[in-house]
């Protein structure tokens, strides 16, 4: 298991963040200062109910990309349009903290996001308002964990990064100090 002060975006969380959002601010304390809470990952397949198979696989991937197993998600209620009766499996969900949510950070932030064809930064307008960010991945062949020759089906994901921020200003300034490429 990592450990959270190993993890090099950590140490840019205490050394560079900290300092600089006290500043911004006007924080009196650091235990002020925003600061992340939990990643959540989460992958929706609607064919999982036909083809286990499918579902069987995006759990493996998902479980290299974030080096956690994912938890696989069941439907709550049937929906007979979509073929889908309640408890049937259509996803898979992983909640990441500590220094594995640093790493899987560190990894999307400087690996995986650069790999987007035509990437010009992510949108700052995902915030919902406490300060939390949404991510929208089409294609997670962006990670370099994937095996492009053993991918079946491409499959997207869903990144909502948790923080203590109070507001999107205070959130979006977390992201930037900690790398996030917003578009400008």
């Amino acid at each position: 298991m990592s450990e959270i002060s190993n993890a090099r975006l950590y140490q840019r969380y205490r050394g560079d963040a900290v300092p600089l959002l006290m500043r911004e601010f006007g924080y009196r304390n650091s235990m002020q200062v925003p600061r992340l809470e939990k990643i959540v990952v989460n992958v929706g397949l609607g064919e999982a109910s036909e083809n286990i198979k499918v579902l069987d696989r995006a759990v493996e991937e998902i479980a290299a990309i974030t080096g956690q197993r994912p938890v696989v998600t069941r439907a709550k209620k049937a929906i007979s349009n979509f073929k889908i009766r309640e408890g049937m499996p259509v996803g898979c969900s992983v909640t990441l903290r500590g220094g594995r949510m640093y790493e899987f950070l560190d990894r999307l932030v400087n690996f995986a996001l650069p790999r987007v064809r035509d990437f010009r930064g992510v949108p700052d307008r995902a915030f919902d308002g406490r300060g939390n960010y949404s991510l929208g991945i089409r294609e997670h062949t962006i990670f370099s964990e994937i095996d492009l020759d053993k991918v079946e089906k491409i499959i997207g994901l869903t990144v909502c990064i948790v923080t203590t921020a109070r507001t999107d200003a205070e959130g979006k300034a977390l992201l930037r100090v900690l790398g996030m490429p917003f578009r400008s």
